[in-house]
C-alpha cells in the first residue's frame, strides 16, 4: 500500500503539469507533494544527461576519431527523519550506446551507488559536524580535490569528514578516496589510494577577503597505478586566497608545496594559479595564469619534482577539450562570458601552454603521460586552444548547450606525436531536478 501511495503521489504531480504544458515544474510540485505527506522529511531528485560529441585528432592523431553519445540519469532521494539528520543515497546509469562494445569505464557504467552518506548536523551555523559515506566533494575550485562532473560517470567518494563552525571559520579534518569504476560489477571501495588531511575556511579579513588553508596526504599503498613503481606519499601545504583588487577587479589565487616521495624518489614540487575577473556590463572577463612543476631530469630517480594533482576536477581548467591536467605545465588562458539574455550565455575561451620542464612529459586530464622528449630537444610550447559554446536555460530544470574546440599544435607536440590537431564538437541537454 505505501508503494501504491508513492505512485499515485507521483501520478497527481506529473500528469496534470504535462497535460497543462507545465512538465518543467513537475519536480518541484512532487517534491512539494511528498513533503506534505511525509511532514518535509523526504525529497527526491532527477538528473537526466545526454550529449552528442565528436572528436578528431585523439591523442594528437594516436587515437581514431570518434563519435560518441553519452547518456547519464540519476535518481536520488534525501531523508531528514530530525533537523539535524540527514540520510541520502543516488544511483546513477551511465552509458554510450555509439561508443561501441568496448566503452572504457570513463563512458560506461550501468546502476551503481553514486551517493550513499550519513550527515550529522545539530546546528547548520555553529558546532560540531559529521558525514559518512560515498558522496560528491568538491574543495575550493576543485583543483585537488573536486568532481569533474562532465565526465559521464564522473568521480564520487568514499570519506569521512568531521568538522567545526565557529563564526565564520569552518575547521575540517577529512579521508577520502576515490572508488574505481568498475563497468560490469559494483564500485567497491579502494582505500589503498586515499587523501586525508585537513581543510579549512578561515573568517573573512577586512576589505572582504577571504581564505582557505589546508594540509592533504596523498598515500598510495599498491606499486603501479598512478605511480609505476613502488608507493606514493606526498604531503601538499596550499593557501586559496580569493578578494576585490581595485576598480571592480576581483582576484582567486591558490598556491601548493608538495614534500614527501613518488616511489622511491623523493617528492619536492608545486604548483600556482592566479585569476583576476570583472564585468563589464553583461559581459565577465577573467585572465588567468597556471603553473605546476615537473622533474628538471627523469633520469634521476632519487628525485621528482612533477606536480601531484591529486582527485583534481580539471574541466574546463585547461581548455574545454579537457586535453590536459595539472602537471608540468604553464598556462596562460583569456576567458569572455556573454550573458546576451537572461537565459542566454556566449563564452569564448583561449589557452597557450608551454612545458614546465622539457624533458618531463606532457601530461593529460588524468594525469598520465602523453608524449615525451627524453632529451629535452623537442621544444616547449604545447599548442594553443580556442573553445566557443553557448548556454541556454528555456525554463528553470532545462539546459541547453553546443560547443566547438579548435587545437593549434606547437612545436612540442609537432615532434612528439603524429602531430594531428584536435577538434571538439559537442551539443547537450540536461533536465534536472
Amino acid at each position: 500500500m505505501q508503494h501504491l501511495r508513492w505512485v499515485t503521489v507521483t501520478v497527481v504531480c506529473l500528469v496534470p503539469s504535462a497535460l497543462q504544458g507545465q512538465w518543467w515544474a513537475a519536480g518541484d510540485l512532487l517534491n512539494e507533494e511528498l513533503g506534505k505527506e511525509t511532514h518535509g522529511t523526504l525529497a527526491v531528485s532527477l538528473e537526466f544527461r545526454s550529449r552528442l560529441e565528436q572528436r578528431q585528432g585523439q591523442a594528437f592523431g594516436a587515437d581514431p576519431d570518434r563519435s560518441v553519445d553519452l547518456l547519464r540519469t540519476r535518481v536520488g532521494l534525501a531523508w531528514k527523519p530530525v533537523s539535524w539528520l540527514k540520510i541520502a543515497g543516488k544511483l546513477q546509469d551511465s552509458r554510450g550506446p555509439m561508443y561501441g562494445a568496448n566503452a572504457p569505464n570513463n563512458v560506461r557504467d550501468p546502476v551503481d551507488l553514486h551517493e550513499a552518506y550519513v550527515e550529522i548536523r545539530p546546528d547548520a551555523n555553529r558546532g560540531f559536524g559529521l558525514s559518512v559515506g560515498r558522496r560528491m566533494l568538491n574543495y575550493g575550485d576543485g583543483r585537488l580535490l573536486g568532481v569533474p562532473d562532465w565526465g559521464n560517470t564522473a568521480r564520487t567518494f568514499d570519506h569521512a569528514r568531521v568538522w567545526w563552525l565557529a563564526g565564520k571559520a569552518h575547521l575540517e579534518v577529512l579521508v577520502v578516496s576515490a572508488p574505481k569504476v568498475r563497468p560490469d560489477e559494483f564500485n567497491r571501495p579502494g582505500l589503498g589510494d586515499r587523501v586525508w588531511g585537513t581543510y579549512n575556511i578561515l573568517p573573512e579579513i577586512k576589505g572582504g577577503h577571504k581564505a582557505e588553508v589546508y594540509i592533504l596526504r596523498h598515500d598510495q599503498n599498491g606499486p603501479g597505478g598512478f605511480t609505476g613503481q613502488g608507493t606514493l606519499g606526498v604531503t601538499s601545504f596550499g593557501s586559496r586566497w580569493t578578494g576585490p583588487v581595485a576598480a571592480g577587479w576581483k582576484y582567486v589565487i591558490e598556491g601548493v608545496v608538495q614534500r614527501g616521495h613518488v616511489g622511491p624518489a623523493s617528492q619536492r614540487a608545486g604548483a600556482w594559479s592566479s585569476v583576476f575577473q570583472k564585468s563589464i556590463g553583461k559581459v565577465d572577463l577573467s585572465g588567468e595564469y597556471k603553473f605546476a612543476s615537473g622533474t628538471e631530469n627523469p633520469a634521476d630517480r632519487g628525485r621528482s619534482g612533477t606536480f601531484d594533482q591529486m582527485y583534481a576536477a580539471n574541466h574546463d581548467k585547461f581548455g574545454h577539450q579537457d586535453l590536459f591536467g595539472w602537471r608540468n605545465m604553464h598556462d596562460v588562458r583569456a576567458v569572455a562570458s556573454w550573458k546576451v539574455r537572461p537565459r542566454v550565455t556566449l563564452n569564448a575561451m583561449y589557452d597557450s601552454y608551454w612545458l614546465a620542464r622539457k624533458r618531463d612529459a606532457l601530461y593529460g586530464l588524468n594525469g598520465r603521460a602523453i608524449a615525451k622528449s627524453t632529451d629535452g630537444t623537442a621544444g616547449r610550447h604545447v599548442g594553443q586552444d580556442v573553445d566557443f559554446f553557448a548556454a541556454w536555460r528555456p525554463v528553470k530544470p532545462l539546459l541547453l548547450g553546443a560547443g566547438v574546440g579548435v587545437f593549434v599544435n606547437g612545436e612540442f607536440v609537432k615532434n612528439t606525436t603524429p602531430g594531428v590537431a584536435p577538434v571538439y564538437f559537442y551539443v547537450f541537454q540536461t533536465y534536472s531536478f
